[in-house]
């Protein structure tokens, strides 16, 4: 048995790695990988001493389940990251040495990259945009949120979703649910969503910089050397600082293509030197919520929210969207896409497809595959005289958001083959629905552009290549947001 997790997940090429073991080896060794069109290899270390470090308990007393809260506090190894080393992100492998162990195991590959034992990290350029003006945010906050710290013979259950800790607040921390980043968990979110994109990425001559969730929190210039910020696959939790440094960003031509869904859904405080995080949810503790309403929910008005609607930023909400209620994540489910509108757009070019204009029936972008879900976010919108769906704005979504693709849900349904909108508390403080619920994939411009997919599972189709449209829109996205527009000259300057 051997897990471990990193003390931080991004670090400057050049910089400290700091990883935290434990094993009932008697010694281990670490195999480093760097995730692109394939998982390479890309270097070894000797053999470390092992040594076996308990999970804390929970603080609830809940027999067999570890904390989710408290930083687990394991012994540190410090290792530097090698100049020759290219920034990306970066996967090490933990390998138990000694008697009854493996000794050599196979490599891991793209197909093996899921599991336990292992870890990834980002490794960033030590001058930020020097190797291109996109940056992809791995969204480590979302993945922080999920990880239960299992490993095989050890279900823990330690996460923001099963036996959460809540805690009051004062002394300057916030009150809510409390999830500590020092926690084993291994590489599941990465494997998914993650490594099919950045693989399609590096096969297409698409070169990237990487950020996490907390590169964005410190750094307020961090996005000024960069032209497109990517958010890709599942990005629910945001803090404040990550929303007003990317809300700058669009304001100043930067563009930002959300490759994701269910986005920026929660609020979060990140504390204790960026190594843990507090947001005051709605997730029950034992079978109680601790503080309803939930005062980071992003969307609802205050004082019960944080009142700045998610829409204003991505253009779409989950609260107009909804999920996939598989018993098994992520599941399969109706393969329909997208309803195409306004097909002669920039980002449709190339792609053949039809949004009925014509009088023939419109396509649908994705069809037979699981673009739509697990989860989806949408607009609240209207159809007009021609049946063209229309955002209304009402929930927040910018006046110039257009819908470029349009997939209505049904109601909360018992049927495992339709969708169920929205999350549940979404009906519970709006209960009025004012339009249907939607994935809704669309686009609004000001200052720069803001591009959303709607859906988590978009690099997952793209990545795969299951559909040549998602992949050709995703290539005139990349194509066009990579490089701002030209500032137009203030009023009185001459240009020159």
């Amino acid at each position: 048995m051997i897990e471990g997790y990193v003390g931080r997940e991004s670090i400057d090429v050049g910089g400290e790695l700091s990883l935290h073991i434990s094993t009932d080896s008697p010694r281990f060794r670490l195999r480093f990988y760097r995730l692109g069109r394939e998982l390479v290899p890309v270097g070894e270390s000797g053999e470390y001493s092992g040594a076996l470090h308990a999970a804390p308990d929970h603080p609830d007393g809940i027999p067999g389940t570890a904390s989710p809260a408290d930083d687990w506090g394991w012994p540190p190894l410090g290792l530097s990251v090698p100049e020759e080393w290219q920034p990306g992100i970066h996967v090490v492998e933990f390998v138990e040495c000694g008697p009854g162990r493996a000794g050599d195991p196979p490599l891991l590959d793209m197909e093996h990259l899921e599991g336990h034992a292992r870890e990834f990290f980002v490794v960033r350029p030590r001058v930020p945009g020097s190797r291109s003006r996109i940056l992809y945010k791995k969204s480590t906050f979302t993945r922080h949120a999920y990880n239960r710290a299992d490993r095989p013979g050890a279900e823990r259950g330690a996460s923001l979703y099963d036996h959460p800790v809540h805690r009051a607040g004062g002394d300057g921390e916030p009150r809510g649910h409390r999830v500590s980043f020092h926690r084993p968990g291994g590489a599941i979110d990465l494997a998914y969503w993650d490594a099919p994109f950045v693989a399609w990425l590096e096969r297409h001559g698409y070169p990237v910089e990487y950020c996490t969730d907390l590169d964005l929190h410190e750094d307020p210039g961090l996005l000024s050397s960069y032209d497109l910020l990517l958010s890709v696959g599942h990005d629910e939790y945001w803090s404040g600082a990550m929303r007003a440094h990317a809300e700058e960003f669009v304001r100043g031509g930067g563009n930002i293509a959300f490759l994701s869904a269910n986005a920026c859904w929660w609020r979060v405080h990140p504390s204790d030197d960026g190594t843990a995080f507090v947001s005051d949810t709605d997730h029950h503790v034992g079978e109680e919520y601790p503080h309803l309403p939930a005062t980071d929910q992003w969307w609802t008005p205050g004082p019960d929210g944080a009142g700045r609607p998610e829409n204003s930023l991505t253009g779409v909400s989950f609260r107009n969207g909804g999920m996939w209620p598989a018993t098994e994540w992520p599941g399969d489910r109706p393969r329909v896409g997208y309803t195409v509108q306004h097909a002669d757009h920039w980002v449709y070019e190339g792609t053949g497809l039809r949004d009925g204009s014509g009088g023939e029936t419109p396509d649908r972008l994705g069809a037979g595959t699981p673009l739509i879900g697990y989860e989806c976010d949408g607009a609240a919108f209207a159809y007009d005289s021609d049946e063209i769906a229309r955002a209304t704005g009402e929930d927040g979504t910018p006046e110039s958001f257009l819908i470029l693709g349009i997939h209505v849900l049904e109601p909360v349904h018992e049927d495992f083959h339709h969708f169920k909108w929205g999350h549940w508390n979404g009906p519970v403080r709006e209960p009025s629905i004012s339009s249907p619920r939607a994935a809704t994939m669309g686009l609004y411009t000001a200052g720069g552009t803001v591009f959303t997919a709607g859906t988590t599972d978009w690099p997952v189709v793209c990545g795969h290549e299951q559909d040549p449209a998602v992949v050709r829109v995703t290539r005139n996205l990349l194509d066009r947001l990579r490089h701002r527009a030209p500032t137009p000259p203030r009023a009185g300057s001459s240009a020159r």
